[in-house]
């Protein structure tokens, strides 16, 4: 009696992204690889920026404590630079299917953008994206990597 064995297939790299309006979109220029795109991005991005990540406990979109004061700061420079726009990007870690985080990121950067608005930000200023797993902060597979790319990350733009 023979038995076939297969492993699990392989993880496709998807380049979808999904934004406020839920349509998806492809990331990146269609003549740079997505992987190179995301890599020249997250290199311009540098670590400062007047806004400050916030993050998420596993498979959740509800806010900490923590993250709720950060957003308070984060409130407080938006609403004394009206000019400025940011657009709310949602991401997770590698875990679940490349849908299904999709899906949590867009959750989670709606999450953070509605209580931006309580707090008395112009809804005109934010828009939010979801990158699912696509641009991971950290690539060890591992939960204290894990929970660097659970978050919800701020791009300014004026």
């Amino acid at each position: 009696m023979a038995i076939a064995v297969s492993g699990c297939p392989k993880k496709t790299q998807t380049t979808a992204a999904t934004t406020d309006s839920g349509a998806y979109g492809t990331i990146g220029d269609a003549g740079i690889g997505a992987e190179q795109k995301a890599t020249e991005r997250i290199e311009s991005l540098g670590t400062g920026g007047p806004l400050r990540d916030i993050y998420f406990d596993y498979d959740s979109v509800d806010l900490s404590s923590q993250a709720r004061d950060t957003l308070r700061t984060n409130a407080d420079w938006l609403r004394s630079n009206p000019q400025a726009r940011a657009e709310v990007e949602g991401h997770c870690d590698e875990r679940g299917t490349p849908e299904y985080n999709l899906a949590l990121g867009a959750k989670r950067a709606k999450s953070a953008r509605d209580y931006l608005v309580s707090l008395g930000v112009s809804a005109n200023q934010l828009s939010t994206i979801s990158y699912g797993e696509e641009l991971p902060q950290c690539r060890s597979a591992d939960e204290s990597c894990w929970a660097q790319n659970r978050r919800v990350h701020f791009l300014v733009s004026r």
